[in-house]
């Protein structure tokens, strides 16, 4: 978990970053002063969650690989000892290997899970979170941003879980052994077939656990700062 923890806040950034600014922009070919509608949000959450894999996936892969590596069915252990000794080895030995792009394997899946997922995460959060806010009152409580940002990352992994099994499937395909997928539509294909369609959403129910409290926090600190920024003269930020 070193590697992706160290690199959490890049890709948090880069999610908000890209969230607020297509939001901005749309809410400017709209005119000044017009709020953005529904369609906005998912735009600009599927935006941010594509654009995230540029920063995310060598990360999310060498977690995969640390988590998934076994002594005593992959082939490259010897002694007992597994493949690979830590992130920064199990990064620079995917490098040496795969190559560049190799750091990039299950990118497509990557995307096609946190487009969709980071599109309904936002808009669930923000449809929740209006709804429990008073009349007149232009921020929300506290509460409804907890509970808001909790549910959002519960919909936002049950829409992102069934390419999360795939994505893990191709990012761990050929390294013990010879490859078993062709590409992403074959991984889908195969896995439905001999697994059943269950096997998409088999580990949904760990994800929303860890997803509602982990996001209650994530709201809580995007809005504070958020208000922060709104609060603060403008000469400070300069």
């Amino acid at each position: 978990m070193a590697l992706p923890v160290s690199t959490i806040s890049m890709t948090s950034s880069v999610v908000f970053g890209t969230y607020q600014n297509c939001l901005q922009c749309l809410a400017q070919l709209r005119g000044i002063g017009s709020p953005n509608s529904k369609i906005d949000i998912f735009l600009s959450g599927l935006a941010g969650g594509v654009a995230q894999i540029s920063v995310m996936s060598p990360g999310d892969l060498v977690k995969v690989r640390l988590q998934c590596q076994t002594e005593r069915r992959c082939r490259g252990f010897s002694h007992g000892k597994p493949k690979y000794s830590g992130p920064i080895h199990c990064l620079l030995s995917i490098a040496k290997d795969e190559g560049i792009l190799g750091l990039y394997r299950g990118a497509l899946p990557l995307a096609l899970r946190d487009g969709p997922s980071f599109a309904t995460y936002f808009l669930t959060y923000n449809t929740l979170s209006s709804k429990l806010t008073p009349a007149g009152q232009r921020e929300p409580e506290w509460a409804a941003v907890l509970f808001s940002g909790g549910v959002a990352g519960i919909a936002g992994w049950s829409v992102g879980t069934p390419m999360d099994v795939i994505k893990a499937r191709l990012q761990m395909d050929g390294v013990c052994g010879e490859k078993r997928y062709r590409g992403l539509a074959h991984c889908i294909t195969e896995t439905a077939r001999n697994e059943g369609p269950g096997v998409f959403f088999k580990s949904l129910g760990i994800n929303c656990l860890r997803a509602f409290p982990v996001n209650m926090v994530v709201f809580a600190v995007y809005e504070l700062s958020v208000r922060v920024l709104r609060s603060a003269p403008l000469d400070t930020l300069l």
